[in-house]
């Protein structure tokens, strides 16, 4: 029955406990034996288990008995960082309550802040929740302090849990059932659902994840999506589960389930789209999601050149279950051809080239990631650039604006100098500090393109780890911009291009030449690897040729006869040294990506 549906998601920030809090959750409904429970039941791709994160959202479908009546829980259990918010996003757009976990011993983090915002905007009944109150160094009270005054969130009602060992779950369970509200929707309306992930399957075909908001799907309907306009019949209908699916006949209002639609590619099937009865449609959609604008852009190249097309296909695959994934083809003197690919940020774009490696099982390169820049040509014109080789000559641009973000930063006092210090050289704006207890909350202006690099780390390791980081883009700005080029043998090597800020271009230019003149092999004659804006050369370094011993075979005699072979010698060169090229190693290119 409908009003025994709960809907519910799980939102922390990374490590406080949701993967944990999720098996916990689903022993305690019985829905998984002993034996077959594993740790982060809900994680089911290797990389996830590997690197201990959850990258995709995953539901299932839970049965609970509470005073003799039976109810359905619908958990979604989400990610925690911040590459992946798009995907919290989507399945707290699908429920009518979160639970918000905060780590006892760690308290408020700076993704706990943005993930409350997603839910307070959806206007979701939010359950404050401690975790990890088995910990000797858990102050629980202390948390809930910092939570009414971070967030302004009443923490009157909470639960104090240990998702480890099972304390306080079966109470939490409780508190779900009565204080999250119960999906409202009409079912006698017709079908109107929402479309909140996608994959494929090997065996079934293309999978829409549902949300039913009015009507039901029932197997063999003919269904319509309003956004493509396409109809499909539905094969079958299943319940989520990590382990074993259920085979259900319809999917009623307020419920969650699969719907299986035989497809062979997920053309068509757009997340965020809404399914309706072909023959009785409703008239409005839902609102969906704004699609996700990728903000980090990477050049994505197979090191053997004939795996083109089989790229393409993994990545054609791969953006069914990732939609926030962008690519187009592109090709480039250094690398052959390969695509332009968008991701949400450094440890979305590792994650997905990590996948197409493993799933596909393909050998990849990446290009240095940079971001979209908007250019004001002379003659008024702007453009939008992905690739630094797109920009246009100096003498035709304006003016080059660069997208800045909101970053939030949680950081324990004793490292804030460090901090600021770290955000005044990344071009940071302050916006506002606050003290919350022993921590500081920072707000930050800060340009994308210094974040994409080596932020992340550079501001774990200033603060032995303790910061949390979290942020939203705000638009373009305009910045004093300029196109670096790295030359070998006067020739440009446009998959090394970057743009940098104008008073970091000497010395960002020192280190790349540096930094090549150890990769690039020795030729037979010179090599010049040169820093240059436009035509001016700022940094230099020369590989140095190897000898080849011409006058070997002269022994004794007259000088003479040396010298005009020496004199042979060095012509030669000079020739090799104008028509010959210079291979740029595979290694240069990922060690200037390191830099």
């Amino acid at each position: 029955m409908q009003k025994n549906i709960r809907n519910f998601s799980i939102i922390a920030h990374i490590d406080h406990g949701k993967s944990t809090l999720a098996d916990r959750i689903i022993q305690e409904c019985g829905a998984i034996t002993d034996r077959e429970m594993t740790s982060q039941v809900m994680d089911t791709m290797d990389i996830e288990k590997e690197r201990g994160i959850t990258i995709k959202a995953q539901s299932v479908r839970l049965d609970y008995v509470k005073d003799g009546q039976k109810y359905v829980l619908n958990l979604i259990d989400t990610p925690g960082h911040v590459d992946f918010s798009y995907e919290v996003s989507r399945s707290l757009a699908s429920s009518e309550g979160a639970l918000l976990i905060v780590d006892s011993t760690q308290g408020v983090e700076a993704q706990t802040i943005a993930n409350v915002y997603i839910a307070m905007d959806n206007d979701l009944e939010l359950l404050p929740v401690v975790n990890k109150i088995d910990l000797p160094s858990a102050d629980p009270i202390r948390v809930l302090e910092e939570v009414e005054e971070a967030i302004g969130l009443d923490c009157t009602l909470h639960n104090l849990i240990s998702a480890k060992t099972g304390l306080g779950v079966k109470d939490l369970i409780d508190a779900i059932v009565d204080r999250v509200p119960a999906p409202n929707g009409d079912e006698d309306a017709p079908t109107k659902a929402l479309i909140y992930d996608s994959w494929f399957d090997n065996y079934l075909g293309a999978l829409a994840l549902v949300r039913v908001y009015d009507g039901s799907i029932k197997k063999g309907q003919k269904i319509r999506l309003m956004n493509t306009k396409v109809e499909h019949q539905v094969i079958g209908l299943m319940y989520p589960h990590p382990l074993k699916r259920q085979d259900t006949l319809e999917i009623k209002t307020g419920e969650i389930g699969i719907v299986v639609l035989g497809l062979k590619t997920l053309d068509g099937i757009a997340v965020g789209d809404t399914m309706t009865d072909a023959k009785n449609p409703t008239l409005e959609p839902i609102d969906g999601f704004e699609p996700a604008k990728p903000f980090v852009f990477a050049g994505i190249y197979p090191i053997e050149t004939d795996k083109f097309e089989d790229l393409r296909d993994a990545l054609n695959k791969l953006k069914l279950n990732d939609s926030s994934i962008s690519f187009e083809p592109e090709s480039s003197a250094a690398l052959g051809s390969g695509f332009r690919t968008g991701f949400l940020g450094m440890l979305h774009m590792e994650v997905i080239k990590e996948r197409l490696e493993r799933e596909f099982d393909l050998d990849l390169i990446a290009t240095a990631p940079t971001v979209v820049y908007k250019v004001e040509k002379s003659n008024g014109e702007v453009i939008e650039i992905q690739n630094p080789s797109e920009l246009p000559e100096p003498n035709y641009i304006k003016t080059i604006f660069e997208p800045y973000v909101k970053a939030t930063i949680l950081v324990p006092d004793e490292f804030l100098g460090n901090v600021i210090k770290l955000l005044n050289d990344k071009r940071g704006i302050q916006i506002k500090m606050d003290y919350l207890g022993k921590r500081v909350l920072l707000e930050y202006d800060l340009p994308m393109n210094e974040i994409v690099m080596d932020f992340y780390d550079k501001l774990k390791s200033t603060t032995k780890g303790y910061a949390s980081f979290d942020y939203e883009p705000v638009g373009f700005r305009p910045g004093n911009l300029k196109k670096l080029d790295i030359r070998v043998a006067g020739d440009v090597v446009d998959a090394l291009s970057i743009i940098v800020p104008d008073d970091k271009a000497v010395s960002k230019g020192r280190e790349f030449v540096k930094a090549l003149k150890e990769l690039i092999p020795r030729q037979l004659f010179e090599v010049a690897v040169q820093a240059s804006i436009g035509s001016t050369v700022i940094a230099r370094e020369t590989v140095k040729s190897m000898g080849k011993n011409v006058t070997a075979k002269c022994y004794g005699g007259d000088i003479t006869r040396k010298r005009k072979l020496l004199e042979k010698q060095k012509e030669g060169k000079k020739r090799m040294k104008a028509i010959g090229k210079v291979n740029v190693p595979q290694e240069a290119f990922m060690a200037v990506l390191k830099i």
